[in-house]
């Protein structure tokens, strides 16, 4: 099959428009749009109030996506998420009422203060791309993207995702704080929400489509993917980690280094596209517990030491 006819705007001008509003954080913004290209979903791990959310809604709005929140408590139900049937007596039967997961961007607050039975339901539509209520199956739309937080700090009342449910994430990240600079640009300029108001597409939903196609389809050599291999190998023979990556985040660091390679421009994918995402790809597979910094570190030393053949 042939690549679609793909626009001369590309994902980069969607990385500079976002970084107009979401100050000094063009890596972890364009690892959100790499982990988009590549049809995975995104965990973004750090305190409240450094732009998690305004990260998700820019990169809806710059998109042209319906976007849709959800801030995750300890009593919100899978029917929450999900959608009802509800019985309508004028009509003499049920009527379904789509839940939020029906949309294109979700942003999941907090999931780790959502009951682990919420999570589990979440976490299968990731999977599936599709939900099923009432014994019926309904698809999400496409293109169909997760954005979820947690709180690294404020553990109470809390139910962390087991290692299993956090291999559903293609990357997980961290924001930070802005530098002194972008701070100080945030604290005299207008409200960034004013800003994210204004915003508007730079790509169509259908254009995000065509580039998640060509994406799947970037070419990797021998070579690259013996690189790779040899990455994954060496989580599994260090003792430093629970356990090393499996053969479904061989995978996953495989679409997020394609993704790269379309961020770039390339036509193929290189070592410098793998070693751009590993972190965000391995790190929260590694079984190393929250702290995002510590276990990024720590898949940073794994690239250190795997030569590029």
């Amino acid at each position: 099959m042939d690549d679609p006819i793909l626009p001369k705007t590309t994902p980069t001008n969607v990385v500079d428009a976002i970084s107009t509003i979401v100050l000094d954080k063009e890596p972890q913004v364009r690892l959100a749009l790499a982990c988009l290209l590549a049809g995975g979903h995104l965990l973004i791990e750090d305190l409240p109030g450094l732009g998690k959310t305004l990260l998700a809604h820019a990169l809806a709005r710059t998109l042209g996506l319906e976007f849709k929140r959800v801030q995750c408590t300890n009593d919100l139900l899978p029917t929450d998420l999900l959608g009802v049937s509800i019985f309508h007596r004028e009509e003499n039967g049920f009527r379904f009422h789509p839940g939020p997961v029906f949309t294109q961007v979700l942003l999941a607050d907090e999931i780790n203060r959502a009951s682990p039975k919420t999570q589990s339901a979440l976490l299968e539509v990731m999977e599936e791309r599709q939900s099923t209520v009432d014994g019926e199956t309904r698809q999400l739309p496409r293109p169909f993207f997760v954005i979820a937080t947690q709180n690294p700090v404020d553990q109470l009342s809390t139910h962390p995702l087991p290692e299993a449910q956090l291999d559903r994430f293609l990357m997980r990240i961290g924001l930070g704080y802005p530098s002194v600079a972008a701070e100080l640009d945030i604290l005299r300029g207008e409200d960034r929400r004013v800003r994210l108001a204004a915003m508007t597409p730079v790509l169509s939903p259908k254009e995000l489509l065509d580039f998640q196609a060509v994406t799947a389809r970037m070419h990797a050599s021998t070579a690259l993917l013996a690189y790779l291999h040899a990455l994954v190998l060496r989580t599994r023979d260090s003792d430093r980690f629970r356990y090393g990556l499996s053969s479904r985040a061989a995978q996953a660091l495989l679409a997020a280094a394609r993704a790269w390679a379309v961020l770039r421009g390339g036509d193929h994918v290189l070592p410098a596209d793998v070693q751009a995402v590993f972190p965000a790809v391995a790190a929260h597979r590694l079984g190393l517990g929250a702290d995002t910094a510590k276990a990024e570190a720590a898949a940073r030393e794994i690239l250190a030491t795997v030569a590029v053949a």
